[in-house]
């Protein structure tokens, strides 16, 4: 799961270097004020096939074939509609959107056509991340990965080659690294259309036997919209802050682009922890095997903690080297050294926070770490983002604010999950009849 993250996070962070790098700071600027439009999208896929993991991993963990047979159905319905629609919504608002943020002029046409071209991965997305969920209900987090890594990979090659015109193809400039993530995350998608049905058929069922449950609809909406909300708060809250940002111009919002790239590789321990724990605790919860639960909080934090410190250290001593990756220009990086020393050490909060959040969404408690996200987020952080900086009379406000808020965040977490609640899941499953004294291995074929 970890490598499936970071070749996930690797889409956005091979465009940053080759933009940031060879196409300048303005380019890079026009990504970063583009990306939390995207994320508001991404966001409710990440929520919706979070309630697919979890009913997947309690119905698997229940032997219910039946259950789980209905949730795999109804959420590629469901949710391949839903992205069908949000779609359509983002190129429709992608100006107003732009607008909204405070994107300063300079950039405004750049991000606009970047933003109205990498908005076509979002029914890529979507499927990715559903697939992806039911495969770890099922505890195979590796076929996904070696799809992904030909996609990056081909996304690589592809970057500079449309950017730059090379081999007779087109040159497109920043565009064609919108085209490149298109391309590349379009083929992975057709290629687990192909291969897992062959591997794991209980989760890819063939058109003509797909239903909607209406019970199990209003299931996944139940566990899934309040978790599409709490990302999308996160995606919003973002987006806030960036145009927050935007007013200190484009070299500010190059800086934060950047820095943001170290975030998404140090907040990968992490992330990936929190998910694997969502879906052991979903399984193990549904078998009512509560100290199992506690042994995997236990491990996770440890190890999620261990990882995070092994990139906390360098993006707070060291932050220039890193930033070099993306920057060229002495006062951009010298921006984004002192959000890093700042907002570093939040990579070591978020290992204790999203374990804690882990048990607590395995569970189906999906509202309950909603509300932790709208607190701190909007609550904390960004009124402190807006009031700081008018004393501190620079950028440093808001990095303050980002680090107070995700301290809040952990001590709600971990104090819901000492009270135990998470014993009581939204959702139990019961045993399949057909299961009764049989076997996993007979799962595939009952599903069916």
């Amino acid at each position: 799961m970890l490598a499936g993250n970071a070749l996930q996070t690797a889409y956005s962070f091979i465009n940053a270097f080759w933009v940031g790098k060879f196409l300048g700071a303005t380019a890079l600027a026009a990504i970063t004020v583009s990306q939390p439009a995207l994320f508001v999208m991404i966001a409710a896929a990440g929520g919706l096939t979070l309630a697919t993991n979890i009913l997947v991993a309690q119905s698997f963990g229940a032997r219910d074939w039946v259950s789980l047979r209905r949730a795999v159905q109804t959420s590629v319905l469901l949710i391949g509609s839903i992205s069908i629609a949000l779609l359509g919504l983002g190129l429709l608002l992608s100006e107003r959107l732009l607008v909204v943020m405070n994107t300063p002029g300079e950039i405004f046409p750049i991000a606009l056509a970047y933003l109205r071209i990498i908005l076509w991965t979002i029914p890529f997305g979507f499927a990715i991340f559903l697939i992806g969920s039911m495969l770890r209900g099922l505890g195979d987090s590796k076929t996904p990965v070696y799809f992904q890594a030909v996609s990056v990979g081909l996304n690589t090659v592809l970057d500079p080659l449309l950017m730059f015109g090379w081999l007779g193809l087109p040159r497109l400039g920043l565009n064609g690294t919108a085209w490149a993530t298109v391309i590349s995350q379009g083929l992975a998608v057709v290629g687990l259309l192909l291969y897992v049905p062959r591997k794991s058929p209980i989760v890819m069922p063939g058109g003509r036997t797909l239903r909607l449950h209406r019970g199990t609809a209003w299931l996944l909406l139940r566990i899934g919209l309040p978790a599409m909300i709490q990302q999308s708060v996160v995606s919003v809250s973002m987006a806030v802050i960036v145009s927050l940002v935007s007013r200190f111009g484009a070299h500010a919002d190059a800086a934060f682009g950047a820095a943001l790239r170290i975030d998404h590789v140090a907040f990968l321990p992490a992330l990936t922890v929190g998910l694997a724990v969502s879906s052991l605790a979903g399984q193990n919860i549904g078998a009512s095997r509560f100290q199992r639960v506690r042994e995997v909080f236990r491990w996770a934090t440890a190890l999620s903690v261990g990882l995070s410190v092994l990139i906390c250290v360098p993006a707070i001593t060291v932050p220039q080297i890193l930033l070099r990756i993306f920057l060229n220009e002495a006062d951009v990086i010298a921006i984004g050294a002192g959000y890093l020393r700042i907002v570093g050490i939040t990579y070591v909060i978020y290992g204790v926070m999203f374990a804690s959040n882990g048990v607590i969404n395995g569970a189906g408690h999906t509202f309950v770490t909603t509300l932790f996200s709208v607190t701190t987020l909007w609550g904390i952080r960004l009124p402190l983002a807006a009031l700081l900086p008018r004393y501190t009379h620079s950028l440093t406000g808001i990095w303050y604010a980002m680090l107070t808020s995700v301290a809040c965040g952990m001590v709600m977490s971990l104090g819901y999950y000492l009270s135990g609640r998470w014993k009581r899941p939204i959702h139990r499953p019961g045993p399949g009849a057909a299961e009764q004294g049989g076997s996993q291995q007979e799962a595939p074929a009952k599903a069916r």
